[in-house]
């Protein structure tokens, strides 16, 4: 994992506020849209420094970069004050480990990764991940009506839809993220996970209540060098 440096930390809090402003610009209100710091790749200063931000959500994609730094010594100072997002697919072997740490699963692509939380983790937050590239994991936008009336049964808290947005540029980012907060609206769902770094104000602009951002907080991830 990079570790930041004491310039990329100490700039943090005012990354933080351009990305504030911009959601202002955008339509939003920066103190109602959820700002989720996206620290895959980066060690556990990423995380102290979002949060002495004042940032208490933090996402992470891989189960294995998550519990190392749910459980690192570097972050019991913190440890009560952060709600770990997963971002990432869902496994059923990681789901016990992951269980006393996750506070929201943003990527639930399947009814079967429904089941397993139900099973595994009773009362589960979680986001259906909706795919509008037909290239990612994710139910398709016309299958999510159906999804939706079928986890009514489990025992699992769905709170909303999340995407990310097709390659293309601006055009299509907006498509995507109106069509979803259009879903979001029918099935009368609230939470709307969409816009990263790239695109979030795009995202802002139709409606999100939650973004996921890493490089417009840290910067860019250093590449990690050749080993080979």
């Amino acid at each position: 994992m990079a570790v930041l440096s004491s310039d990329v930390i100490d700039r943090v809090p005012e990354r933080l506020e351009k990305v504030r402003a911009r959601i202002k610009r955008a339509g939003g209100d920066p103190q109602s849209v959820t700002i989720v710091a996206v620290t895959k790749g980066f060690g556990p200063q990423a995380v102290l420094a979002a949060r002495e931000a004042g940032l208490g959500d933090v996402g992470e994609n891989y189960a294995q970069e998550l519990l190392g730094k749910a459980t690192s010594p570097a972050l019991s100072c913190v440890a009560g004050s952060v709600k770990w997002h997963f971002l990432g697919a869902i496994q059923r072997n990681k789901l016990s480990k992951l269980a006393p740490h996750v506070y929201l699963y943003q990527g639930v692509s399947s009814l079967h990764q429904v089941t397993s939380l139900s099973r595994s983790r009773p009362g589960a937050q979680i986001l259906l991940q909706v795919d509008y590239t037909g290239q990612r994991q994710g139910f398709l936008p016309g299958e999510v009506p159906s999804a939706v009336e079928q986890i009514a049964g489990a025992d699992v808290k769905l709170g909303g839809l999340m995407t990310v947005a097709p390659r293309g540029g601006p055009g299509p980012a907006r498509q995507a993220f109106g069509s979803l907060a259009e879903l979001a609206k029918t099935l009368g769902l609230k939470e709307l996970s969409m816009g990263m770094s790239d695109d979030f104000e795009i995202a802002v602009s139709e409606g999100a209540t939650m973004l996921r951002l890493g490089r417009a907080l840290f910067g860019p991830r250093p590449k990690q060098p050749d080993v080979g």
